[in-house]
């Protein structure tokens, strides 16, 4: 099922309209091991979100369009400064962001934990919100 057949047509999304944010890596602290918490490691987020494009594409103004780069400065601010340990919580808070923050209806977030696995290039979570 498209997750976009979800979001209600008054939440302002055109069913195949998204912006994307792809490969966003950030520093922070995460994990439950002792000895990550006394680092750093990056992490990558790629994000997708509902958003009709339909009124930026006629103005070409900027008002009317999702700003993608205040979203990542938001992001990199936040995750920059978190120290969680799991990723899931993470993603979680992520996405509460964009949703509540950016009026966004519908976004796909995929967070990543590069070298987490020995033998794997990438571990982390994809999730799917809407808001309410």
């Amino acid at each position: 099922m498209n997750p976009l057949s979800q979001v209600p047509v008054s939440a302002g999304a055109c069913p195949g309209d998204r912006v994307f944010i792809e490969d966003l890596k950030i520093e922070t602290v995460i994990g439950i091991f002792d000895w990550e918490r006394k680092i750093r490691q990056t992490i990558s987020l790629d994000i997708e979100m509902a958003w009709d494009i339909q009124a930026a594409a006629t103005t070409d103004h900027i008002d009317q369009a999702l700003d993608y780069k205040s979203v990542a400065k938001r992001l990199i601010a936040f995750v920059s400064t978190s120290e969680f340990q799991l990723v899931e919580t993470l993603a979680e808070r992520c996405a509460q962001i964009i949703l509540e923050e950016f009026q966004v209806p519908w976004l796909k977030l995929r967070l990543s934990k590069p070298g987490a696995v020995r033998g794997s290039r990438n571990v982390g979570v994809i999730i799917e919100r809407q808001r309410r």
